[in-house]
């Protein structure tokens, strides 16, 4: 595609072969084992991550195609109520917590120090435990179905049906545990995206030049700072009652369900924005380059990222409008749930502007960026149809709010994903996806996924319940599960052909060159693939596209180490010339101490959950201990 405007590349300064050893030898790994395990490279972890939860997307898909086959006809016996219990469960907690936020954070850690000018993240070990911390907290979670016994209460874990009265089993004994051990990596890579953003973006890339992606992953990782402990308490609480006979959630001891629900929500609701937001930030960077124009009322796509993360915290209790609270309090969140779409309007109206100035190009990333615009808003009007309390008594806990979940999802966050991958994948790999594969498959994706959820509004208005294994005849709902299940099939073919052509474009793929969408961030000015040091010289900008209207320059190569530098949080004015730590093992040994703590606490063995315990702070200690007697950063 011809760029709209054209960086001019005789402005790129020569850097000297001694400069380019020196980077190579200070930020080069050995290659061995030890070091691919234990790597601090922002972009093969954020690549792991992607790959892992892709992973994990796969296996919430089979278990999605099983329910699917169960209900394609009524009274169907292909699966037995309690395994369909685990497999409904083990769906909705695999897709919102091991697919959609570990995905869109691995694609935040792949490019946030690309798109900052940054050669790392801040706290790259910290990177580095996170990633196994999330990979062993769903190993944990789906080592439960090798005991017939995965969790079975719903990824929402309501009470009392998951207390030791009605769930004496191990089955939610994974949900808790594994939980809170995931909830650890991900605080962790949230604070890490946090300080990074803030204080490692390049000189002169003040917050008002800052790519939307990373506001949206700001606002994200803030979220998650504040939601997390309220789902942590939640999970606590449960554990504590379920093992030691605490009572928080049984009435007839003086505790009340209601408190899983009031802190499950302040905690889910904000989660919706978190797994929501930073897809709006891709599209946010994708769209402008595909309508060769700089994007429309950037500063009013901060703000309305910002505030819609905002009032996502004063929304929860509108999951809870059938649960008998005052009528006054329902009001109160019905109207601050409706006013939420306000924010996401000036997101999408800004998009439909950008595109109607521009000259777009329909390349596959774009494709798959439009159907989020579609989907989304339908998802979003159904959305809005919920926040009045009278419709809400009639379709709570109905098949309806099944089809409206997966449209803002699913229908939003998951092609944002695809849109992501066609578009960074070139980054990333040095190659490009195929053109006609990509868009068969955005083709099959797209109606695949309508056929299948949106006839769920039609089953929902019908009467059929949500979280039941089967239905009866006669109820006028065989056509609309029977065409849900092929819509289902037909998506699940569509990911397939995405799939194959990752396989066969890794290796056989056009070579893409540094810049081949003709982009304005930094991301694309460093080598495809990056090289592991990103860029020779330290980017210093001037502009909000410094690629398109040649607001770049360049500073320093600083080449004696791994370093980068530090600036100030608004105006990023160079502060400090940081050093960064190199490769270290013992970050993954306290991923893997801290599972022997959860296994302990799992089987209730306490001298193996103590020996797991001691054993982590012994690795961290190990892990923090000064290795260097030189000073880490010069002050400039």
């Amino acid at each position: 595609m011809d760029p709209p405007f054209v960086m001019d590349t005789t402005a790129l300064p020569e850097i000297a072969t001694t400069s380019i050893r020196q980077l190579e030898a200070s930020w080069t790994s050995p290659h061995n084992a030890l070091a691919w395990l234990a790597t601090v490279d922002h972009k093969k972890l954020g690549i792991r991550y992607i790959v892992t939860a892709f992973v994990f997307f796969l296996l919430g898909g089979v278990e999605a195609a099983l329910m699917r086959a169960q209900l394609a006809r009524p009274e169907a016996r292909l699966l037995s109520p309690e395994l369909y219990n685990q497999l409904f469960t083990m769906h909705g907690t695999t897709m919102m917590f091991l697919f959609i936020q570990p995905v869109l954070s691995g694609f935040s850690f792949y490019l946030t120090p690309l798109m900052i000018g940054a050669r790392e993240l801040a706290f790259p070990r910290l990177n580095t435990f996170s990633y196994y911390a999330f990979l062993l907290a769903g190993v944990f979670m789906y080592a439960s179905f090798a005991i017939g016994h995965a969790p079975d209460g719903g990824w929402f874990a309501y009470t009392p049906l998951t207390g030791p009265r009605f769930d004496p089993g191990i089955n939610m004994e994974f949900y808790v545990l594994g939980l809170l051990f995931l909830g650890i990596s991900t605080t962790a890579g949230a604070i890490n995206s946090i300080v990074t953003i803030l204080k490692l973006r390049a000189p002169g890339m003040s917050i008002d030049r800052m790519p939307l992606f990373l506001w949206s992953s700001l606002t994200m990782s803030i979220s998650v700072v504040l939601a997390m402990p309220a789902l942590t308490v939640a999970l606590g609480f449960l554990e504590l009652e379920r093992r030691w006979h605490f009572v928080f959630f049984n009435p007839a001891l003086g505790g009340t369900p209601l408190l899983w629900q009031h802190l499950f929500w302040v905690f889910g609701h904000p989660w919706v924005y978190i797994i929501f937001l930073p897809a709006t930030g891709m599209l946010s960077m994708i769209i402008p380059v595909f309508c060769r124009r700089p994007i429309i009322g950037h500063t009013f796509l901060a703000v309305s990222t910002v505030v819609t993360g905002l009032i996502g915290f004063g929304v929860w209790v509108h999951h809870m409008f059938a649960t008998g609270l005052p009528q006054l309090s329902m009001s109160f969140f019905g109207a601050a749930s409706m006013t939420i779409s306000i924010p996401s309007a000036v997101t999408i109206f800004a998009w439909i502007a950008t595109m109607w100035h521009g000259r777009v190009v329909l390349a596959t990333p774009m494709l798959f960026a439009l159907a989020f615009i579609l989907q989304f808003t339908i998802g979003g009007i159904t959305g809005v149809m919920g926040a009045a309390v009278p419709f809400d008594w009639q379709i709570h806990d109905t098949y309806f709010v099944v089809g409206h979940i997966h449209y803002v999802i699913a229908g939003s966050s998951v092609f944002a994903v695809f849109a992501a991958l066609y578009y960074w994948f070139p980054k990333m790999t040095g190659r490009l996806l195929s053109e006609s594969i990509g868009k068969a498959s955005f083709w099959v994706m797209t109606i695949g996924f309508n056929l299948a959820f949106f006839p769920m509004h039609i089953a929902g208005l019908l009467g059929m319940p949500r979280r039941v294994y089967t239905f009866q005849p006669g109820l006028g709902l065989e056509s609309s599960n029977l065409v849900s299940t092929l819509g289902a099939y037909l998506f699940a073919i569509g990911v397939a052909i995405t799939i194959w052509n990752v396989a066969q474009s890794r290796f056989a793929g056009v070579l893409a060159g540094p810049d081949p969408w003709g982009a304005s961030s930094l991301e694309w000015l460093a080598s495809s693939p990056p090289r592991e040091y990103n860029f020779e010289h330290i980017p210093l900008v001037t502009s909000r596209d410094p690629l398109w209207d040649g607001g770049l320059r360049f500073g320093p190569a600083y080449d004696e180490g791994r370093l980068t530098p530090r600036t100030s949080a608004l105006d990023a004015q160079l502060e400090a010339v940081i050093e960064l730590p190199e490769d270290n093992g013992w970050t993954v040994l306290i991923a893997v101490t801290l599972l022997v703590a959860f296994v302990g606490l799992l089987v209730r063995l306490d001298w193996l959950t103590a020996l797991g315990g001691v054993a982590t702070l012994l690795c961290l200690a190990r892990w923090l201990w000064p290795v260097h007697d030189k000073m880490l950063e010069t002050e400039v």
